[in-house]
């Protein structure tokens, strides 16, 4: 256990479960997505953390002795930083823990919106070498409903500048954000979108609401009210996702507990392995284990 006090609840992406979480903000500078509850709190209100605090903590990680590998700038909108402070912890973290090998952080697409690819290409030298993108969808009227605050086209830039900069991008996109109406556009358009970008990785999960979704409902017009898919509904949007991406080399994961289908591979190499997967899943096939929901969960 590293020597630091959080500000509860510490969100991470799962592949960070190993990495040092450094709490360089609290909360989220948007917060307005309807679908997220992750810093709805109290304690969760947006702030940055001061530049001598941050490195007190580094510090007392270094005096520890506990080894570090990676570290995972949190909270959920750490890129939201100046440059200039951004470069500091990239620096701190240089300084006092030499033996890291890799800084990630969640980002929101607007949070590159001021910083150059030549500004961004200095913090992937400093270390800061993955960026994990919450796209959700790649359709802009889904966008719209979901209050995300972007577009696939600012989606798009995003990922293009830390492409340039020689990071690496793992983009999620969310099962069943459009509800049954949306359905087909936001799997269509959330592939073109990944296709244009070609991400390094590239998950999937399927939105859910365990405090009740009226607040994300509530966006949808009457003549096109929001429901959550059913298990048949998320398989064939996920069908129509898979056939539509055009990937050359990107690791795909759907295993998140969310899901009812665990799906793996390289797209496009695996591209036809996995939608005919999806598709006995269709066919209600017994060579095809579907999770309960007793088993599925955030």
């Amino acid at each position: 256990m590293y020597p630091i006090e959080y500000i509860e609840p510490v969100f991470r992406p799962p592949s960070e479960w190993k990495s040092l979480i450094l709490q360089v903000t609290n909360g989220c500078s948007w917060n307005r997505c309807s679908f997220c509850e992750m810093y709805t709190a109290e304690s969760k209100k947006f702030k940055p953390k001061k530049i001598g605090d941050i490195e007190q903590e580094i510090l007392k990680v270094a005096q520890s002795g506990l080894p570090v590998g990676r570290v995972f700038l949190a909270d959920g909108d750490a890129m939201m930083l100046p440059f200039k402070r951004l470069k500091e912890i990239l620096e701190l973290i240089k300084s006092h823990l030499p033996q890291v090998t890799r800084v990630s952080s969640y980002c929101l697409p607007r949070n590159l919106t001021n910083k150059t690819v030549e500004q961004l290409t200095e913090l992937r030298a400093l270390g800061l070498s993955l960026m994990y993108v919450g796209c959700e969808s790649g359709d802009d009227e889904v966008l719209q409903l979901i209050e995300k605050g972007e577009s696939y086209q600012s989606s798009l830039v995003a990922l293009n500048k830390i492409k340039q900069a020689g990071m690496k991008s793992s983009v999620m996109i969310l099962n069943g954000l459009g509800g049954p109406e949306l359905s087909q556009q936001h799997a269509i358009n959330s592939a073109k979108l990944m296709n244009e970008a070609q991400p390094d990785f590239l998950s999937t999960l399927v939105v859910s609401f365990p405090l009740g979704e009226d607040r994300f409902a509530k966006n949808f017009p009457e003549h096109q009210p929001f429901r959550l898919l059913s298990q048949q509904e998320l398989f064939h949007e996920m069908k129509t996702l898979l056939s539509e991406l055009e990937l050359d080399k990107t690791i795909f994961r759907s295993d998140h507990a969310s899901n009812y289908l665990v799906l793996k591979g390289i797209l496009g190499k695996d591209k036809e392995k996995l939608v005919s997967t999806v598709q006995m899943a269709i066919e209600k096939s017994k060579d095809i284990p579907i999770r309960q929901e007793w088993q599925r969960g955030l």
